[in-house]
């Protein structure tokens, strides 16, 4: 294979953006990192805790200029498949040129977390996608000139392609053409760590890749018999049985069903932690946005989890829960969610439902946007979407636009415009997490049953648990006990109903009743 340019870009880029009257536009990917990511690689909190699982991830590197892989992807039997040197394409037929940007920028992003070198990208406008090749018999013939020019050895396009679309494609590029559901599923088998996650991700590509299995070679030669032979050569050209794509589909299917089985089976376990903080009252607040918004970066921040934070898409994909409190002294659980992307793969979006489940049970949701984004108005939307799939649209929202030591007051405006009651936070340097806080308590239910009790001396615990899981009005030390007056929860009167006076004026049970 022939050895690439140094310079990929500049030249061609040039080249190609000067002729103003074409279809289609090159989008200069190599400028500076993707749209998606930070460009500041040290925004983290010194104060996050342990980062292993980060370094990690960086501990292994690609040497670059010893692939010795064939050009022809047809040679799939002896071509390593593997994410390496892209191009991205992509087709828009509406809304305008820079949302069509912002998206191959996004996949950008999504093919530098995965591993891959991103070489440069092209946009053609058409009323709707090829149903052959997804772009244009002329720009698929452009595309192969300049796959071949960059040195690339795979193309992903912008979007969910169909088998067919796929192959012609690969057919006129002779290399590797993915999509971007196959980039996002391989960013999630990748940082997958607990069994529940690493099933899900398995469940979620065996359903993309059972209708995209294809075959090579004979061993994938149909069955035939009788006058439907080949040729019509009768007897004597019956196939040798089941063929090896039809075993695979059925193997496919029959690990798919355990997989399923295995997921269900993990549910009783979350029902179970789930059911331990509904006894004790304990109001949950998931964390939802969209990937890389800072939502495990917030959480550190607010309770000093330790958990993994990384300047990438898609570095959390299993709920974090951890504790906090109100200003107010009320505990609450602060669950970390996975992230979501725009075209976020419906298998995902299957296989990870069960994840999903603690937004769907919470009682207030934060939703996180990285107000430093192109464009956060889709960032609200993509996730609204998401969040309204898992029946939680009724659960009170917060908005916090985050990473707001990023933006001017200019931008603080027109992110005012798209949500009047957001809270801007960030991460990093703690500016509005006590208002955050703050507006948690707010929203947050309160109990509502109001008691005056006198609990014994020999009760504290019973003391303890009011101040914890209740709102205290007044304490008095009288000599039968602890006269608190306060709102507690149904389940809590319960526990202090032997204690419950009639009013505040009423007379003080005797000392140790």
């Amino acid at each position: 294979m022939s050895e690439a340019p140094v310079d990929h870009g500049a030249d061609a880029v040039a080249r190609v953006l000067a002729n103003a009257d074409s279809a289609a536009r090159r989008v200069s990917i190599r400028e500076g990192r993707a749209t998606a990511l930070q460009q500041q690689s040290d925004y983290l909190d010194d104060r996050d805790g342990d980062q292993f699982d980060r370094e990690d991830r960086a501990a292994l590197r690609r040497v670059r200029g010893l692939s010795t892989e064939l050009d022809d992807v047809t040679e799939v039997e002896y071509r390593q498949l593997r994410l390496e040197n892209v191009v991205l394409i992509g087709v828009y037929s509406h809304g305008s040129l820079e949302d069509a940007e912002n998206s191959l920028r996004e996949l950008a992003a999504l093919a530098e977390t995965a591993g891959a070198v991103v070489l440069d990208g092209l946009l053609q406008r058409r009323p709707h996608p090829d149903p052959s090749t997804y772009l244009g018999k002329g720009k698929a013939a452009e595309l192969a000139l300049i796959v071949a020019e960059l040195g690339a050895d795979t193309v992903v396009a912008d979007t969910e392609l169909a088998p067919s679309q796929r192959r012609a494609l690969e057919d006129v590029v002779k290399v590797k053409v993915i999509d971007r559901t196959a980039v996002i599923l391989d960013i999630f088998s990748q940082h997958a760590k607990s069994r529940e996650g690493k099933a899900q991700v398995e469940l979620a590509q065996l359903e993309y890749l059972l209708p995209r299995l294809r075959g090579w070679g004979d061993s994938m030669s149909r069955q035939a018999g009788g006058q439907v032979g080949a040729g019509g050569a009768g007897m004597g050209s019956r196939g040798p049985g089941e063929t090896k794509i039809e075993l695979d589909r059925r193997r496919i299917n029959t690990r798919m069903a355990k997989l399923r089985r295995q997921i269900k089976g993990f549910a009783p376990a979350r029902a179970a932690k789930r059911a331990n903080r509904d006894r004790y009252s304990v109001p949950s607040v998931a964390i939802a946005g969209y990937t890389n918004a800072g939502k495990s970066s917030l959480l550190n921040r607010i309770t000093r989890a330790g958990v993994l934070v990384e300047n990438a898409l898609f570095a959390t994909l299993d709920a974090t829960v951890r504790k906090s409190s109100t200003p107010d002294g009320r505990p609450f659980t602060l669950v970390d969610t996975v992230g979501f992307v725009r075209n976020l793969p419906h298998q995902l979006v299957e296989a990870f439902r069960s994840t999903l489940e603690e937004v769907g049970e919470a009682d207030v949701i934060v939703h996180v946007v990285d107000g430093a984004h192109p464009d956060p108005a889709a960032q609200l939307a993509t996730v609204r979407d998401v969040i309204g799939s898992v029946d939680a649209r009724d659960i009170p929202e917060i908005v916090a636009f985050n990473k707001c030591d990023l933006i001017d007051e200019d931008a603080r405006l027109l992110l005012r415009g798209l949500e009047p009651t957001a809270v801007f936070v960030s991460a990093k340097t703690g500016e509005g997490i006590d208002e955050l806080r703050a507006r948690i308590g707010d929203v947050l239910p309160d109990p509502d049953v109001e008691v005056v009790v006198v609990v014994p001396y020999d009760r504290g615990e019973l003391v303890a648990l009011l101040h914890e899981r209740g709102r205290i009005l007044s304490t008095e030390y009288e000599e039968g006990g602890t006269r608190v007056h306060a709102f507690v929860s149904p389940q809590h009167e319960a526990q202090l109903a032997e204690f419950v006076v009639a009013d505040a004026t009423a007379a003080p049970p005797p000392n140790g009743s």
